[in-house]
């Protein structure tokens, strides 16, 4: 787990910024970004599990029925968003 201090550095890849950028409902939207920018960076393992193989490496936080996937670099402490996808889809382009 992280230690308390200076937050991670945040990196959206394009995936994620464009599901944040309109392919989102509007409530959904705004909890993601609620997440994004303040949760993930100070301790971005509060919310979310790391998953299992094939997935190894990835971290999913839950915002209603979308998950938010994130890597978490501990060493250079930065958390990286890939993809913000329904529950349904969030597994299969992984």
């Amino acid at each position: 787990m992280s230690e308390a201090g200076e937050p991670f550095d945040l990196r959206i890849t394009s995936p994620a910024a464009h599901a944040l950028a309109g392919r989102l409902p509007e409530k959904i939207a705004a909890a993601v970004h609620e997440l994004i920018t303040t949760t993930l960076p100070e301790n971005p393992h509060r919310l979310g599990k790391r998953l299992l193989p094939p997935y190894e490496g990835t971290w999913s936080a839950r915002r209603g029925s979308y998950r938010v996937l994130h890597e978490i670099d501990e060493k250079n402490r930065i958390v990286t968003v890939t993809a913000v996808e329904h529950r349904s889809d969030a597994y299969r382009s992984h």
